[in-house]
C-alpha cells in the first residue's frame, strides 16, 4: 500500500516525505469510478421497484414511498455509525465493507420475492443501503481529499457524473427486466400472476457483481489519508461548523427532491392529462431524468473550476423551480420534457453542497461526511410526505414539496455555505 499523506481539510500535503512512493491520484480516482457507478445503479433501481411493488402488493402512494423511507432511512440510522467505522478501519475499509453488505441485501430479494412480503422486501431494502452508506461515508470525502481542495467540487462531481451513468443504466434494465412484465398500474388486480423472478434474477446478479467488485478492490493500492492536526481541531467537533449543519439540510432538501421526483415520474407519466404512457415506457423515460444529470455532472466538473461554486449551485436551483413549476401547470410533451430536465439542474448539486459544507474540518472530515450521509434520510422523509400529499390532493400538487427543496438549496449556495462557528 502506498505509504499514507498527511492532508490539509480536503486536500493532501503539497509534499511528500522523500523515499517514498508518490500517490498516483488519477489512478485511485479512476478506480472509485465503479463505486460511484455502482451507488448510483442500485440507488435508481428504487424508481422501478415503487411502482412494481406498488401493483404486487397493491399499494397507495404513501405506502409504496415506504421503499424510500427503508432505502433512506438507513442513511439516518447508519450514517454516524459509519462515519465512526470508517475512522477506526480506513477509506478502504469502508468501501470494502460497503460492497459486502450490500452484496448480502441484493441477496436478500430472493427469499423476499419467493414469499410475496413486503415486510422482507424492505427488510432487504435496509441491508443493502446499509452497505450503499458506508460506500458513500468512506467514498465522497476520499474523493474530495485526493487532489487540491480548490478543484475538490469539480472532481467529486466528475467522479458522481459516474454515478448518474448508473442512474441513467438502471431504469432502462429495470423496465426491460421488470416492469416489461408488469400489467397495467390500474389494472393489476391479479397480483398473484405477477412473475417475482423478474426482480430476483437482476437482484442476484447485482449481489454477484458486488462480490467481484470487492475482491478486486482488496488488491487495489489506494493511498492512505492521514489528516494533520491543528490546535484548533482540539477544541471542536464537526457540529460545531454552521455551513456543516446547514449543508446536512441541504443534502437532505437535494436529495429529498431529487428521489421524490424520480421516484413518481412513472405515475406521472401514466397520468392521462400527461403523456398516458405505459409503465415499461414510462420506465424508460426514467433515463432521460437521470441522464441530464450524467451529461450536467461532466459539463459541470468544468464550470465549477470557472465559475464560483456556491453561485452556480443557486442558479442550478432556481432552474430546477422554474422547470418543475412550468410541468406542473402544462400537459402533454411540456409537462414531460420539463420535469425530466430536473434532471440536468440537479447535477452539480450533490457534490458542491458536499464539499462546500466539509470545508475547513480537518480531522473531523469523517464525522463530517457521516452527519452529510444523514442528510440523506431526506431520500426517505421528503418521498413519504409527497405521498400523503399525492393522496390527499392530486400527483400534480405534491410537487410543491420539491420546490420548497430547491428554494433552500439556492439560499445555501448564496448564504448558508459561508463558513461560521455555531
Amino acid at each position: 500500500m502506498a505509504a499514507p499523506i498527511s492532508a490539509s481539510p480536503l486536500a493532501p500535503a503539497t509534499a511528500t516525505p522523500p523515499g517514498t512512493e508518490v500517490p498516483r491520484y488519477t489512478s485511485a480516482l479512476a478506480s472509485l469510478t465503479v463505486l460511484f457507478f455502482m451507488m448510483g445503479f442500485i440507488t435508481c433501481l428504487n424508481d422501478i421497484l415503487i411502482p412494481y411493488l406498488k401493483a404486487i402488493f397493491q399499494l397507495s402512494y404513501t405506502q409504496a414511498n415506504l421503499i424510500n423511507l427503508c432505502f433512506f432511512g438507513a442513511y439516518f440510522v447508519m450514517g454516524i455509525p459509519a462515519g465512526k467505522l470508517v475512522q477506526r478501519i480506513g477509506y478502504k475499509g469502508g468501501m470494502l465493507a460497503g460492497f459486502l453488505i450490500a452484496a448480502l441485501g441484493a441477496f436478500l430479494f430472493y427469499p423476499a420475492a419467493d414469499s410475496r412480503s413486503y415486510e422482507l422486501f424492505l427488510g432487504a431494502l435496509f441491508v443493502l443501503a446499509t452497505g450503499v452508506v458506508l460506500l458513500q461515508v468512506a467514498g465522497n470525502p476520499y474523493v474530495a481529499i485526493l487532489g487540491p481542495a480548490k478543484s475538490a467540487p469539480a472532481r467529486l462531481t466528475l467522479t458522481q457524473a459516474f454515478n448518474s451513468l448508473g442512474t441513467t443504466v438502471a431504469p432502462l434494465l429495470g423496465s426491460a427486466l421488470i416492469l416489461s412484465n408488469l400489467p397495467d398500474l390500474e389494472s393489476a388486480a391479479s397480483a398473484a400472476a405477477i412473475d417475482v423472478k423478474a426482480v430476483q434474477i437482476p437482484y442476484l446478479c447485482i449481489g454477484a457483481v458486488l462480490i467481484v467488485i470487492s475482491v478486486l478492490l482488496g488488491m487495489l493500492k489506494l493511498p492512505t489519508i492521514v489528516h494533520a492536526h491543528t490546535e484548533e481541531d482540539s477544541t471542536r467537533r464537526a457540529y460545531h461548523y454552521r455551513h456543516l449543519i446547514f449543508g446536512v439540510i441541504g443534502i437532505f432538501a437535494y436529495v429529498g427532491g431529487e428521489v421524490a421526483i424520480g421516484s413518481h415520474i412513472v405515475s406521472y407519466l401514466h397520468l392521462p392529462d400527461v403523456m398516458n404512457l405505459t409503465p415499461k415506457v414510462a420506465g424508460d423515460k426514467v433515463a432521460y431524468y437521470w441522464g441530464g444529470a450524467m451529461v450536467g455532472r461532466f459539463l459541470g466538473a468544468y464550470l465549477l473550476g470557472k465559475f464560483n461554486p456556491g453561485r452556480l449551485l443557486a442558479f442550478n436551483s432556481l432552474g430546477a423551480v422554474v422547470l418543475v413549476l412550468i410541468s406542473v401547470m402544462t400537459t402533454g410533451e411540456i409537462a414531460m420534457w420539463s420535469l425530466l430536465a430536473v434532471g440536468l439542474m440537479n447535477s452539480i448539486m450533490f457534490a458542491t453542497i458536499f464539499t462546500l459544507a466539509m470545508a475547513g474540518l480537518g480531522r473531523n472530515t469523517e464525522e463530517a461526511s457521516g452527519l452529510l450521509n444523514v442528510g440523506i434520510v431526506g431520500g426517505a422523509i421528503i418521498p413519504l410526505l409527497f405521498g400523503l400529499v399525492a393522496d390527499a390532493s392530486t400527483l400534480r400538487w405534491a410537487f410543491v414539496l420539491p420546490v420548497l427543496c430547491y428554494l433552500y438549496i439556492m439560499w445555501y449556495g448564496l448564504k448558508g455555505h459561508k463558513p461560521a462557528a455555531v
